[in-house]
């Protein structure tokens, strides 16, 4: 057994790391309270001053955090697929690229049925478009899809920025944006993965960065960033969307009945922007889920969901009869992995040990150890009135997610603008605690953006100080680099001359997790077509299909991946 903070060779985690080095600063703040008062003060007035310049406040850390996302690229290269997820999004984007809504299903597309891969009535994501259209920008405008992932981090801190900017002072807006430049823009796997993290938080940041500002002064341009917020957690996370979006929508009525605002008919008219927008939103959502899945009213995950899966996502929800599998590994995945979770949440044990690690995930990964001692002033923060909605809302969103099966830290991204105004706000008041007449609240304020940058050097050179990036929890300095197997085999199948067939075999009990069979949208037309073995009489089919490529058999459970000439397995 592993101690929790190692890796299985022994070196110490970044957890460990960060552990101890908050630790010492907590120590130093009651020691010595008042140390580097002079420098730290000069560069506080500084960073004031550049905070008035709201605008510019916004800019600089979304192009800062590119730039220096950029800047690392050697140390910390463009990740590779590894999660189902991350594939579904990347034939999305690379469906977009092409020019195309969706693909015809395929005539052999039983060999290419993929996790979270919709194969009829089209060839498609079962995901919402919106990470999609993300990978598909970086794609057309590079060549490489997660160009489009790194834009979204960087307007996702900007958009953090912009949101606590409406909440709180602007001094502690920016130091927000800085903050998520460092713990999410960086390493997370929002930026080093294609998941869609960053897209939903910047959808959350602009529906509650809207709300104090069409409060005070309901202008047309704040209601259009609030409308299009909500148009991108449509089409990103509408569950967690819906569950930001109500609450918004109850102080907004709350406001119009309660409090003094201009007349009825003055905000309907600025209202007709917004409604506009969400109605050709609407309108293009219908048209994608008839062009995909068959119908305007079939939301993406319905079709997938009903065709593989038994086991619901919520846990209200009844489980459905096994439907049929053509391959054992995703019958070992839907109808063992999700059912087991699924039925171990339905328990009155399982629901309190899950909705703890769902807590526990929330926690790590927004605040990993850094951030944890402004959580002294929690019950200031949940008495205070100026961020009161925030707490009320959170409590809305907890409550959502504690009825679904699955938590990831990307379900929470549309609430993270208001868990870095929280977590600002109880930093306020951690600055003005003095403990025996001692600033060392201000101490230990001070002290945190350093340490963060800090351990943001420590991550950044993992690889040579021989440090260890855990799988779990998945915190802000991401994980270990995943899928680097089966993107050495591509590339090797693309080095050679022609066009490639793949037949993937597994061997048994080879994790579904870890699934290696998925393709381009033009399957046709890739120089290596992913596919999985089945029966001699499948197989044939298979081979004469693609008659002019070179068939290779992979098996990825050999150490290393084995590519050898494919010789067919008579029955």
């Amino acid at each position: 057994m592993v101690p929790a903070g190692f890796a299985s060779h022994g070196e110490p985690s970044l957890l460990i790391i960060e552990t101890g080095v908050i630790l010492i600063a907590f120590a130093a703040a009651f020691l010595w309270p008042r140390a580097g008062s002079g420098w730290l003060s000069r560069a506080e007035r500084f960073f004031t001053r550049v905070a008035r310049r709201r605008g510019l406040s916004v800019s600089a850390v979304g192009v800062g955090a590119v730039l220096i996302r950029l800047a690392i690229l050697p140390l910390s290269p463009v990740p590779q697929p590894f999660i189902h997820d991350e594939f579904a999004n990347q034939l999305a984007g690379n469906t977009f690229a092409g020019g195309r809504v969706t693909n015809p299903t395929h005539p052999m597309w039983m060999h290419f049925e993929s996790f979270h891969i919709t194969q009829k009535p089209t060839y498609m994501s079962m995901y919402f478009p919106v990470q999609g259209l993300v990978l598909a920008a970086g794609e057309a405008l590079t060549g490489v899809p997660w160009f489009g992932v790194l834009l979204s981090a960087g307007i996702m801190c900007s958009a953090l920025c912009w949101m606590a900017q409406g909440w709180l002072p602007p001094g502690w807006a920016l130091l927000g944006g800085a903050l998520a430049v460092v713990r999410l823009a960086l390493f997370s796997y929002w930026v080093d993965g294609y998941w869609g993290g960053a897209t939903a938080a910047v959808g959350g940041a602009l529906v509650l960065g809207a709300l104090p500002r069409i409060r005070r002064n309901a202008r047309i341009r704040d209601g259009l960033w609030m409308a299009l917020g909500v148009a991108i957690l449509a089409n990103s996370r509408p569950y967690e969307g819906l569950l930001v979006c109500v609450p918004v929508a109850c102080a907004l009525v709350w406001w119009m009945l309660k409090e003094t605002h201009p007349p009825m008919r003055i905000l309907l008219h600025r209202a007709l922007a917004p409604a506009a927008l969400l109605a050709v939103v609407a309108g293009m959502m219908g048209y994608y889920n008839y062009k995909v899945f068959g119908s305007a009213v079939t939301l993406p995950y319905q079709v997938n969901r009903a065709t593989y899966a038994s086991a619901p996502v919520f846990l209200w929800q009844q489980p459905r009869p096994e439907p049929a599998y053509r391959h054992e590994l995703m019958r070992e995945f839907y109808s063992k992995w999700e059912m087991d979770d699924f039925r171990e949440a339905r328990t009155p044990a399982g629901f309190v040990s899950r909705t703890a690690k769902k807590a526990g995930t929330a926690v790590f990964f927004f605040l990993g150890v850094a951030l944890l001692p402004p959580l002294l002033m929690v019950s200031r923060v949940l008495r205070d009135r100026r961020v009161r909605f925030l707490v009320i809302a959170g409590g809305v969103y907890a409550a959502g997610l504690s009825v679904n099966v699955w938590i990831f830290p990307h379900y929470l991204a549309p609430f993270t603008g208001a868990v870095y105004v929280l977590l600002l706000q109880a930093m306020r008041h951690l600055r003005v605690w003095r403990p025996n007449a001692q600033p060392s609240g201000r101490a230990l304020v001070r002290a945190i953006p350093i340490v963060c940058v800090m351990l943001a050097g420590i991550r950044l050179f993992e690889g040579p100080l021989g440090i260890a990036i855990p799988r779990w929890p998945s915190m802000w300095y991401g994980t270990e680099r995943l899928g680097l197997p089966r993107a050495g085999v591509l590339d090797e199948l693309k080095s050679y001359s022609g066009r490639q067939l793949a037949v993937v075999r597994y061997a048994p009990g080879h994790e579904p997790i870890d699934d290696w069979v998925y393709n381009a949208a033009d399957i046709d037309s890739s120089r290596v077509v992913w596919a999985r073995e089945m029966d001699a009489r499948h197989n044939g089919q298979l081979l004469r299909y693609f008659s002019d490529r070179r068939v290779w058999l992979v098996q990825p459970d050999l150490n290393p991946p084995r590519i050898s000439p494919y010789r067919m397995i008579e029955e």
